[in-house]
C-alpha cells in the first residue's frame, strides 16, 4: 500500500477513532503502572525514589500511527511532599509533541489507617513541531493551511487530587489548564486543543495468601467529545507474576503481562487488539514498561504495593 494511501486511512479511520475518545494527550494500557502522567498527585506516594519508562507502539503497520516514549521519576520528600518529572514524546503522522513537566503534590492524613489525600500541581513546557512533510501533501491553494512548526514552545500547568490506601486508590485530575494547540488528523492541520478530565481508580482484593485481584478503571472526558472508558481487571499471583486484562470502549481489548523480578525491579508489557473499523489496517498495539524503586534498608517493602 503507498503510502499515500496510509495516510488517507489515518486521516479517515483514525480521526473516527481517536474522535470518539478525544486522544489528544497520549494513551495507555497499563495506566495503573503509570500515574505520574495521568495524575501530578501520585508523586512521591510509592514511598520511595521510583523510575518508569515505557514505550509504546500503537496501530502495528499504520505509517505515522501514534508512537509514545515515556520517563517519570518520583520520589518522596519528607513525610508529606513528594517531588516528580515527567518526559514524555509523543508522535502522530506529521507531529512530534514533547511534554516536560515537573511534579510537585503535598499528602494529607486523613485517619489513623494511614489513608492519604494528595495535592498535586504540574507546570512545564510542552514542544510541538509538525512537518507536512510527512503527511497528506494537500492542493496548492491549501497549503497555507500546512506551514510548518518547529519546536513551538508551549505552556502547561495542571492540577491532581490523588486519594490512596494500602489497598485502593481514586484520582482526579486536569492535566493542562491552558489548552493550545495539537495535531487535527481529519483536517490534517493544526487546531485547537481541548481540556482534559481524568479519573482513575482502583481496589485490590486479597483472594488468598498467593492471590490478589485488582479491577480498576481510567475515564478521561475531552470537552466536545464523548467519554473514554478504560475497565482492566489484573491478577497477581505470589507477589510476582502480574496477568490481566484490559478493555477500552468500541476502541480495544488487551491482554497485559507483568513480572516482580525483584522487590526493586519490575517489567510489563501489554497487546492491544483493535475492536474498532481500524482493525481491517493494523495488527494491533504493543506498549512495555519497566519500572524500577529504589529501596533503601531503613524503608524496606513487606510486599510490592499493587499500583
Amino acid at each position: 500500500m503507498k503510502p499515500f494511501s496510509i495516510y488517507k486511512i489515518l486521516a479517515c479511520v483514525l480521526f473516527a477513532s481517536t474522535a470518539s475518545f478525544g486522544q489528544q494527550d497520549p494513551q495507555y494500557t497499563q495506566y495503573q503502572y503509570n500515574p505520574l502522567t495521568v495524575n501530578p498527585g501520585y508523586a512521591g506516594s510509592r514511598g520511595h525514589l521510583t523510575m518508569l519508562t515505557l514505550y509504546r507502539s500503537q496501530w502495528q503497520g499504520i505509517e505515522g500511527s501514534p508512537q509514545t516514549i515515556t520517563f517519570g521519576m518520583d520520589t518522596p520528600v519528607g513525610k508529606f511532599d513528594g517531588l516528580g518529572l515527567s518526559i514524555i514524546q509523543d508522535e502522530l503522522g506529521p507531529a512530534t509533541e514533547t511534554y516536560i513537566d515537573g511534579n510537585y503534590a503535598h499528602q494529607l492524613v486523613l485517619n489513623r489507617k494511614g489513608h492519604r489525600l494528595s495535592l498535586g500541581l504540574k507546570a512545564g513546557v510542552r514542544l510541538f513541531s509538525l512537518d507536512f512533510s510527512k503527511g497528506i501533501r494537500r492542493e496548492q491553494d491549501d497549503i497555507a493551511f500546512n506551514e510548518n512548526i518547529n519546536g513551538k514552545v508551549l505552556p502547561s500547568v495542571g492540577v491532581g487530587a490523588f486519594f490512596y490506601s494500602d489497598k485502593a486508590y481514586f484520582g482526579l485530575s486536569v492535566p493542562n489548564l491552558f489548552p493550545s494547540e495539537h495535531f487535527d488528523s481529519e483536517i490534517e492541520r493544526r487546531a485547537d486543543e481541548e481540556v482534559h478530565f481524568n479519573v482513575i481508580g482502583g481496589y485490590v482484593i486479597d483472594l488468598n495468601e498467593s492471590l490478589k485481584f485488582k479491577p480498576s478503571f481510567y475515564v478521561k472526558q475531552v470537552i466536545g467529545a464523548p467519554v473514554s472508558v478504560d475497565v482492566s481487571g489484573n491478577f497477581l499471583l505470589y507477589e510476582k507474576l502480574n496477568l490481566g486484562v484490559n478493555y477500552r470502549w468500541n476502541d480495544s481489548v488487551a491482554g497485559i503481562f507483568g513480572l516482580q523480578i525483584s522487590p526493586q525491579f519490575n517489567i510489563g508489557y501489554a497487546y492491544d487488539y483493535t475492536t474498532s473499523d481500524l482493525n481491517n489496517y493494523n495488527s494491533g498495539t504493543h506498549e512495555i514498561f519497566l519500572r524500577y524503586q529504589f529501596i533503601s534498608r531503613l524503608n524496606r517493602l513487606k510486599s510490592p504495593r499493587f499500583f
